[in-house]
Formats: C-alpha cells, sequence, structure tokens
C-alpha cells in the first residue's frame, strides 16, 4: 500500500520554503505520495493548487506580513480554519497516513486533531523554538509568552515523532518536551547541492565597487539586518568606501530596513534586493566575497542552525557571524566569530580582515565546501528523515528496533568539528589565530 503524507507549513510558500520542499522532494523519491499544505503569497499571483515534480500543493488564502504581535495573531488565526478545509479536502481526494506540522506557529497540532481520531500520526517538524523566537522579537515574558509554552508544550505530547533540525533541538523534544530519545529524529538543514550551485561572478552586483559582502534570509526583527546596515555605517563612517552589501530576501521588516538605509545615507553601499528567483540570487553570493550572518545574539539563535550558513558554504565562502552554539557546530573553521560583547565594531572589523586577506578567504571558503561535501549536505539528512517517517507507520504497539546510530540522532561537535561544547569555548579559527573571541 502506497504510504501517503500531508505537510503543513504556514509561514512560509512552497516551493519556496527550501527544507519543506527538500523533505517533500525526499519523500516523493521515496515512494510516497506527498501533498503539502502552505500559504500563498500574496506579491505573487500563485494557483491555490498545483502539482510540481510529483508533489501535490495546496495553497490558501494569507495577509500580507505585518509587524507586531496583532498582525501574527491574524495571521494565525486566519491560517487554522484555512489549513483544516484543505486537509478535509486531501483526506477525502488522496488520504494520508501522517500529517507533518512544520512550525512556527505552534497550533498545527490542532488541524490534525480529528485526523487522529482516524488513525493519523502526527510528525512534528520542529523549526524554531516558539518561545525562544517569542522572546528574540519582543523580550519579554508576558501572557502571550506563556502562550508559546504552552503550545509547544502540547505539540509535543501531541506528536508520535518529532524531527528536529540539530542536537540542540533534539535535547528540548527531550528534555523540555519529555519525548523519548528514540522518538526523536534530527534531519539537518544541509543545501541541496542540485539547486545550490556556484555561478559565474557578475561585477554588477558590486555597484562600482571592490568588494562584496553577500546575504540571503528573512528580513525580520531576530534576524540582526539592523546590525548589517550599523556595519555598513561603521564602514563609512571608518572611510571604507570600497564594499557593497547586498541583502536577499523578503519579511515583514524590509520597507523599514531600506527606509534606514536610505535615512543614513547608506544607498551607495547597501542593497535590499526582496526576494529573487534562484538564479539571482546565486549570482549575488557566488560574487561575494564574504557572506554574513548577522543573527542578533539571543538563546533562539544560539540554538538554532541557519541554512543560509550550509548554503554559503556550499557555495565555497567564508562567513562571518556572531559566536553561537549551533553556528559554531555548523561552520567550524569556515567562519570567523564575533564577540556579542563588542557590538557590531568586532563584526565590521572580521569582515575587514578577511576583505583584506584573500588568501584566508579561500581557505575559509574550501573548508566549509568541504564539510558540506563531507557531512553536511542535504543528500546526509535524508536517511534521517525516511527513519523519521519508518517510526510514524510503525503500527501502535508494535516493537522496533532503536535507530542505528546517526538515524535518530545526528553526531554533535565530536563528529562534525573538535569544539569544546561542554565549557562553552572554542579555539580561534585557524585563519584568524587571535581574533576569534571567546563564545557567549
Amino acid at each position: 500500500m502506497t504510504r501517503k503524507v500531508l505537510i503543513i507549513v504556514e509561514n512560509s510558500p512552497v516551493p519556496a520554503d527550501p527544507r519543506v520542499w527538500a523533505e517533500a522532494l525526499a519523500l516523493r523519491r521515496a515512494g510516497y505520495q506527498v501533498s503539502v499544505i502552505c500559504p500563498g503569497d500574496s506579491r505573487r499571483k500563485l494557483k491555490w493548487r498545483e502539482t510540481i515534480e510529483g508533489v501535490h500543493i495546496y495553497r490558501h488564502w494569507a495577509p500580507r506580513e505585518g509587524l507586531g504581535r496583532f498582525s501574527y495573531l491574524v495571521e494565525y488565526l486566519a491560517a487554522l480554519p484555512l489549513e483544516f478545509a484543505l486537509a478535509v479536502w486531501v483526506y477525502l481526494r488522496r488520504g494520508f497516513q501522517v500529517i507533518q506540522g512544520c512550525n512556527p506557529p505552534d497550533t498545527i497540532f490542532l488541524v490534525a486533531a480529528p485526523f487522529k481520531l482516524l488513525g493519523v500520526k502526527y510528525i512534528f517538524d520542529h523549526h524554531d523554538a516558539s518561545p525562544e523566537l517569542y522572546w528574540a522579537k519582543y523580550e519579554r515574558r508576558d501572557f502571550a509568552y506563556r502562550i508559546q509554552v504552552w503550545l509547544e508544550r502540547l505539540t509535543y505530547w501531541f506528536s508520535d515523532v518529532v524531527i528536529a533540525t540539530n542536537e540542540s533541538y533534539r535535547q528540548l523534544a527531550i528534555e523540555r518536551g519529555s519525548r523519548k530519545p528514540e522518538q526523536v529524529f534530527v534531519v539537518r538543514n544541509g543545501p541541496n547541492l542540485d539547486r545550490v550551485k556556484r555561478l559565474p561572478l557578475n561585477p554588477q552586483w558590486r555597484k562600482g565597487k571592490r568588494f562584496l559582502v553577500g546575504y540571503v534570509g528573512v528580513m525580520a526583527e531576530q534576524d540582526g539586518l539592523d546590525l548589517l546596515v550599523q556595519t555598513a555605517a561603521h564602514f563609512k563612517r571608518t572611510g571604507r568606501l570600497d564594499t557593497h552589501f547586498a541583502c536577499v530576501g523578503a519579511g515583514p521588516s524590509l520597507e523599514s530596513l531600506r527606509e534606514r538605509v536610505r535615512a543614513l545615507g547608506l544607498a551607495d553601499m547597501v542593497t535590499f534586493t526582496g526576494r529573487l528567483p534562484d538564479r539571482e540570487m546565486l549570482e549575488i553570493l557566488s560574487t561575494a566575497d564574504v557572506c554574513v550572518n548577522p543573527d542578533k545574539p539571543c538563546e533562539m539563535n544560539n540554538i538554532s542552525t541557519m541554512i543560509k550558513i550550509m548554503e554559503y558554504m556550499a557555495l565555497a565562502k567564508p562567513i562571518v557571524q556572531f559566536e553561537s552554539r549551533e553556528g559554531r557546530v555548523s561552520a567550524g573553521e569556515s567562519s570567523l566569530y564575533a564577540d556579542p560583547r563588542a557590538g557590531i565594531q568586532d563584526f565590521a572589523e572580521k569582515i575587514q580582515w578577511l576583505l583584506d586577506h584573500p588568501k584566508e578567504r579561500e581557505e575559509m571558503g574550501a573548508l566549509g565546501r568541504r564539510r558540506v561535501d563531507e557531512k553536511l549536505a542535504w543528500k546526509y539528512s535524508i536517511p534521517h528523515l525516511l527513519a523519521a517517517y519508518d517510526r510514524a507507520f510503525q503500527r501502535r504497539g508494535s516493537k522496533i528496533a532503536p535507530p542505528e546510530a546517526g538515524a535518530g540522532e545526528t553526531k554533535t561537535a565530536a563528529d562534525l568539528e573538535p569544539v569544546a561544547r561542554e565549557s562553552g569555548t572554542v579555539e580561534p579559527s585557524r585563519a584568524a589565530a587571535g581574533r576569534a573571541s571567546s563564545s557567549c
């Protein structure tokens, strides 16, 4: 009998979401029938129903992205009934035995709840730690924060299997979510090397400057783009005018970031392109001399794995980011790590140091690409994803063998890089001896 699954993602359209789309294709190619429910995109006219590479996609209406808690509340409340209606439609038309809910928010289990009565299993694909994400955005532990904690706890309780993006999230599921270790599988955010390919340099993206600094990702409060704008201002203030910053992506903070660039007189140094097709995005990153991750230092970013880091590594680009636990596990010596306590000055100085040291840039980029080729590419995550689904499809009460080493968990620093995680200290990058800071 064909295994049939439904994936629900609320905060990103498909196939634009790289993780969800990679999961859907991996399952389809493994013989699953795959349906996906996701939001539409108000900026692009997408069909409400289409099939791409054998994956059946159903899109619902979604309000335009906004800032503030009220806009998120409207978005989530609008999504739930639409997701449920589409889930009923898919169940009647195609059927499914498993629902995979991709957070945020931690409310998708509510859509799955009625189907549990019909024997449908629920897989929680844990993309973001919602309580930490709320704190990163608003820095308050108010009633809304406590709701996030409560919803996360219910989601864990409701789940038959949990998919975590890294070992830090796996420990959350075990310790905070009281899930058994054999119920939790690590599926890392590895780059798909069929998609992320280096392209020829295009000097037009440098805007007449000697160097280009590249960024790709979401333009939201916790993603630190305001810090990158401050970094460009630091460059200008100190007379470093030979560098352009190109930032690719969309999000609720995009227009305010563009306005800030204009207000600071940085239009000749910073470009926010908005969302671009893959080819143009890859062309910018391929042209960049250094790629950056300015995520604000906080617990959310400390424990999260950013797919952009592995995409930079796949393109053999040296990286500058703030010190973080999972950032270190992913990038190892292909990155320099700024001291969060020093603010943007240390971040800016590390970018400048790399720009002035082409040999070290090349060495670090090669190290990153090798790590992707040998350990971090998406193809290494597929067996873990399929193992999680094998677990979900086991009949209730049946005995199954524990996952083999590496199937239900991903080795962390000891496997990916010799990093002393216990003490919170790390050896400085060989390419930046004496310049890397202690971890936060």
